[in-house]
């Protein structure tokens, strides 16, 4: 892990512009603003809520469950790579949890734009990966205050974890099975254009419903959200996407979103349907809790056996792709400058980049996000924006995402000059 984790609370860092959002007893928010102009890419990504460390959660989450927490249920937190995360107070009602995120996706829309420098008029898509959405219009809603034409293409992603990575995915590459299920292909009709992609997740709210200990320790709200041209500040090389329902329960997550429950043509669980004008929904099935809850999830060691192994053969076939893709254009022997993957914990990864290490796959993965716990389809997002700073005109990165379901999306692509 490196020195950037000797920081706690994302507040105190120095480029965070921070204010309160007006609902209730007024919400803490932070942002912060991050560009290559180099490599042409720009974004931002922060989060909302009160700051809790790992020694002032467990009282917080005594009131949330209305118990103690037993010691074999607190989990080690610093452990697993996270020493802070967001939350709200607990007396919010629903409508203002709803005017409370449509104020922050509407911000996290405005200020990415702005990074860009673009205008708002210049915006033809917005794919966002949410695990829970506060309604089911939710992009419509703050696309529309953030001042971005009726017109452009709205993606919500729903597949959990996999949400911001599948949302760049299926902006870039073409050969993405959910296009079959439309009258056009997302990533081709997306090219050479001016692309938000990103994950907003008001997870404080989603797992308010939740008793398990393990969950309510791990997750929390963030959002990242960044500004690409595909095809121009970032070009699709190889990539592959993967579904392994979680038939054994290891991760139950409450679908708070329209699905069918099917599984469509081909044995996918995964619904693409269009429910507005303009709008796309991806929508991932999944092994929900028996009894209403929002989340319910085995220890660590269960997340573990549940993503390495397939996550590992994803990346490998990715990796194999590559390899061949820099073949056909003369360039055998460059690798990708980084790996970013999504923050599921620390130990997660670690074994992840050891399998794919003793495979002969090289993976560099920085660890990024200590201040925000799991924060699902936003991390990938804040994970690439920190390491944004460091990349280069031309540079390959690999971007690995995972989550619930079970869905994975992991893509290399290059970056402009």
């Amino acid at each position: 892990m490196t020195a950037e984790n000797t920081r706690v609370s994302f507040f105190d860092r120095p480029n965070v512009e921070k204010g309160m959002v007006n609902v209730g007893q007024s919400i803490p928010f932070g942002i912060e603003c991050v560009s290559n102009p180099a490599v042409g890419i720009a974004g931002v990504y922060g989060t909302w809520g009160q700051s809790y460390d790992n020694d002032s959660l467990p009282e917080f989450l005594e009131q949330r469950l209305g118990r103690p927490i037993p010691a074999n249920e607190r989990l080690n937190l610093s452990e697993l790579g996270f020493r802070s995360r967001h939350h709200l107070p607990l007396n919010l009602t629903r409508e203002q949890h709803t005017q409370l995120e449509i104020e922050i996706g509407t911000r996290f829309l405005r200020e990415a734009i702005k990074a860009c420098n673009w205008q708002p008029s210049e915006v033809e898509a917005v794919l966002i990966g949410m695990s829970a959405p506060v309604s089911e219009d939710y992009l419509n809603r703050i696309t529309s205050a953030a001042g971005i034409p009726e017109g452009a293409l709205k993606v919500s992603i729903h597949k959990a974890c996999d949400g911001s990575t599948s949302s760049l995915h299926l902006a870039l590459n073409p050969e993405l099975p959910e296009n079959e299920h439309l009258d056009h292909n997302i990533a081709e009709s997306l090219y050479g254009k001016k692309v938000l992609v990103g994950g907003i997740e008001g997870l404080s709210r989603f797992i308010v419903s939740s008793h398990d200990a393990n969950a309510l320790q791990l997750f929390g709200n963030a959002a990242g959200v960044v500004g690409v041209i595909p095809g121009k500040t970032m070009k699709f090389l190889a990539g592959r996407s993967r579904e392994v329902f979680d038939d054994d329960g290891v991760l139950q997550v409450q679908m708070y979103y329209p699905h069918s429950k099917q599984k469509m043509d081909g044995g996918s669980n995964v619904d693409v349907t269009e429910p507005f004008e303009h709008n796309i929904r991806v929508a991932g099935l999944m092994h929900e809790p028996q009894d209403g809850s929002s989340i319910a999830m085995a220890g660590p060691m269960g997340m573990v056996k549940l993503f390495v192994r397939t996550g590992v053969q994803v990346v490998r076939e990715v990796y194999a792709a590559y390899q061949a893709r820099l073949d056909e254009l003369g360039m055998a022997g460059k690798s990708w400058a980084v790996t970013i993957v999504h923050h599921a914990n620390y130990k997660i990864n670690r074994l992840k980049e050891k399998h794919l290490l003793n495979e002969g796959v090289p993976v560099q993965m920085p660890w990024l996000l200590s201040e925000f716990g799991n924060v699902s389809a936003a991390s990938n997002m804040i994970a690439f924006l920190r390491e944004l700073p460091n990349m280069k005109p031309f540079d390959h990165i690999l971007i690995d995402g995972f989550g619930a379901g079970t869905y994975y999306d992991a893509l290399a692509v290059e970056l402009g000059g």
